[in-house]
């Protein structure tokens, strides 16, 4: 292949107009375009026109001043009799000299065009997210997460230090526990809270979905495909939060996009050739262990290793029952404003839930304290009120309240013992973690013993 005639066969083949002039001004080439304007403006005698001074065919040409100036001059308006056009001009340097200049001239009514374009998908884009808005909002802050339990407040003070920076974030921790609640805060903590925070759960779609609602779709991508194409969730989140729930469950093919996407910071839509430059930050959760998933092959170790930059994980509900009086007093101001009446709940229907296990953490105290806040009959949740689930059921006979007390302090100081070890220094770490004295810690475990 004669690669010269292949470029200059592909240049005339562009209606764009384009002349290469050289350091003293004369054109060194012009392509079909630039041609037949000077055979409009000149006639057939003026052709050909290479070697011939560019300002003496036309005095009014502007690129010779980039030899002069050394620096590119765009959107220079140009008019003929019979149409207008905006010239780009650019220096050609070599070994760091001036030796020529590029003019690439374009029709003002394909710029009108190019314009009208932006205009629709500028639209498109603005309407996508005006969905997504309306969809779903980060209203949740720092404030709004319960951090009483020392291991809650140290992992709430991690969270809120990485919110400040622009790394991406990986939630890890059991269903129910609040990741959506702490992706939102990070969002609404961070140099991106003006922006949006676009949430999509990774479960809820088929693998084409989930590729086609990321990265959206062009005209006539695929059967059924809306007229127009869509933008996808990470245009809309162009400059925001993308939070990618239950990432878990994302097919292997699409990881692989969604990792060149992280990298490359670029998307290209389903059906598309052209891609799309976007500025989002990633955060991702799941209930799952990716490492492990990572392990038996279901989770690519390139992407993980790119979402575990900072790895969030909030404890369940069951290390943490300091939490859940606050958790409760919450949740129930929540429902006496819904039902519209003073709703309270006793110590000891708290100290009832402070017993169980939780395993589906605080979505399944919510559940609980609601079904139990339309039992009760007055304003106060008693212990009876609570259902079978949240009861001590290892206790069914009444027991005075100064023993329930002291049988709680017991199991929790062995829970957190067992936590940091049962050695000085591991006692040491439990009776601060627990805000107790190590004497304090002895007297009561030994107090315990038969």
């Amino acid at each position: 292949m004669d690669l010269e005639r292949t470029i200059i066969s592909a240049l005339d083949a562009i209606d764009e107009r384009i002349t290469v002039i050289d350091e003293e001004g004369r054109i060194v080439f012009c392509n079909r375009a630039y041609r037949e304007l000077l055979k409009r403006e000149l006639g057939e005698k003026a052709l050909p026109v290479e070697g011939k001074l560019l300002r003496e065919l036309r005095p009014g040409a502007r690129l010779p001043d980039v030899l002069r100036d050394g620096k590119p001059a765009v959107r220079i308006l140009r008019k003929e009799s019979a149409s207008s056009y905006f010239a780009n001009t650019y220096p050609i340097r070599e070994e760091g000299k001036v030796r020529g200049g590029i003019s690439v001239g374009l029709n003002i009514q394909d710029a009108y065009l190019l314009t009208e374009e932006y205009k629709k998908y500028e639209q498109k884009r603005q309407q996508a997210i005006k969905t997504v808005n309306q969809r779903s909002a980060a209203r949740y802050t720092f404030d709004d997460i319960v951090a009483v339990d020392p291991r809650s407040k140290a992992v709430k003070a991690f969270a809120y230090r990485i919110a400040q920076s622009d790394v991406t974030v990986l939630l890890q921790s059991e269903t129910g526990t609040g990741k959506e609640l702490y992706a939102q805060a990070i969002h609404n903590a961070s140099g991106r809270r003006r922006e949006m925070f676009v949430p999509v759960n990774c479960a809820n779609f088929t693998s084409s979905m989930l590729e086609s609602e990321l990265f959206g779709y062009v005209d006539g991508a695929f059967t059924g495909a809306k007229k127009g194409g869509k933008i996808g969730l990470f245009e809309a989140a162009n400059g925001g939060t993308l939070f990618l729930d239950e990432i878990s469950e994302m097919d292997l093919p699409l990881q692989s996009k969604l990792l060149r996407a992280l990298q490359e910071r670029r998307i290209r839509p389903v059906g598309g050739v052209r891609e799309v430059d976007v500025d989002v930050r990633i955060i991702a959760a799941c209930n799952a262990d990716l490492a492990q998933y990572v392990e038996n092959g279901k989770f690519r170790k390139d992407l993980y290793f790119r979402l575990d930059i900072a790895s969030v994980k909030v404890p369940p509900l069951r290390d943490r029952p300091a939490d859940i009086p606050e958790l409760s007093k919450v949740i129930i101001q929540e429902m006496a404003a819904k039902m519209k009446r003073p709703l309270s709940i006793t110590s000891e229907a708290v100290m009832s839930l402070q017993r169980y296990h939780w395993p589906g953490n605080v979505r399944e105290l919510r559940n609980v304290l609601e079904l139990s806040a339309f039992m009760t009959s007055g304003e106060t949740i008693e212990e009876s009120d609570l259902p079978p689930l949240a009861q001590d059921l290892e206790e069914p006979d009444p027991v005075p309240l100064k023993e329930r007390i002291r049988a709680y302090e017991l199991q929790e100081i062995r829970r957190t013992v067992q936590r940091y070890g049962d050695t000085t220094e591991g006692k040491c770490l439990a009776a601060k973690a627990l805000g107790i004295s190590l004497s304090t810690l002895y007297r009561k475990l030994d107090a315990s013993l038969p």
